[in-house]
């Protein structure tokens, strides 16, 4: 396969999450319902007037209207006794999830992980890329909120460790995908972030990295068996995802969303 990402031996493609009916703006990834049972995709900006479908928690939006799409985008999905959800601190912690029920709002995660059918997890991001792992053979997921603090403080790894330590997944078993957000020709740093991925600040600067890239990296080095990433960018697909870097801070908030529905 396409060796531009991830290690060799490592399967890599480039895929892009597909629109879905319905009055709820979201894109699903390709096959994962089919192949592997699980609901996993991303809300997009949608065609309401203002910010449009925006889940952010912490904006001068009134409770009422977010709290009415929250309520639309939890009706879309059925088959999910809970909906998980950290207030994120660009960290690296990974929470595992064994039951629950309602709406789950937790303090200082940036990752969360069950094996139980009926649990949505869920992570917000504008530019941050969220990652998706599914283990098909011990039938459990992990979704990552990976900006580039995450991504240096290796998040992903620490995701692959606690689907391990839970439910004793394989890295060679385990399905990545590297979703919706901003693209390297959109995302301007400073020296710090590229030496925090791992990458030299060569010249003067600035420079543009590709965050995906280092995932699929990383992804490689952990032994993770097929990887993909996503075709789209947050930033110049503007149109149908929110960009905290495009809109310089003013965006609102998708969310990715990753599970196992009870009908499975």
């Amino acid at each position: 396969m396409n060796s531009e990402y991830g290690a060799p031996g490592t399967e890599y493609r480039a895929r892009r999450e597909e629109p879905v009916e319905g009055t709820v703006p979201r894109f699903t990834i390709p096959d994962w319902r089919e192949r592997f049972g699980v609901v996993a995709g991303i809300t997009g900006r949608g065609s309401e007037e203002g910010r449009g479908f925006d889940l952010g928690l912490w904006t001068d939006a009134s409770v009422h209207d977010v709290m009415t799409r929250w309520r639309a985008f939890r009706r879309a999905e059925p088959g999910f006794d809970a909906t998980v959800l950290g207030n994120q601190v660009h960290q690296t912690a990974v929470q595992f999830h064994a039951s629950g029920k309602g709406w789950i709002q937790l303090e200082g995660l940036d990752g969360h992980a069950t094996s139980t059918k009926g649990i949505l997890l869920t992570v917000t991001v504008a530019d941050c890329i969220p990652v998706y792992l599914l283990d098909p053979v011990e039938k459990a997921v992990a979704l990552l909120h990976a900006g580039w603090r995450g991504i240096a403080g290796r998040i992903l790894a620490q995701g692959v460790e606690t689907l391990g330590e839970a439910v004793g997944s394989d890295p060679a078993d385990l399905v990545m995908h590297c979703g919706v957000g901003i693209c390297g020709n959109c995302y301007e740093v400073g020296s710090e972030v590229m030496e925090g991925c791992g990458k030299a600040a060569e010249g003067s600067g600035p420079w543009h990295l590709d965050l995906r890239s280092v995932l699929a990296e990383q992804a490689g080095l952990l032994g993770i068996g097929s990887v993909s990433v996503s075709e789209w960018c947050s930033a110049h697909d503007a149109r149908y995802f929110y960009s905290h870097r495009r809109s310089c801070g003013s965006d609102g908030r998708m969310v990715a969303y990753l599970g196992m529905p009870k009908s499975s």
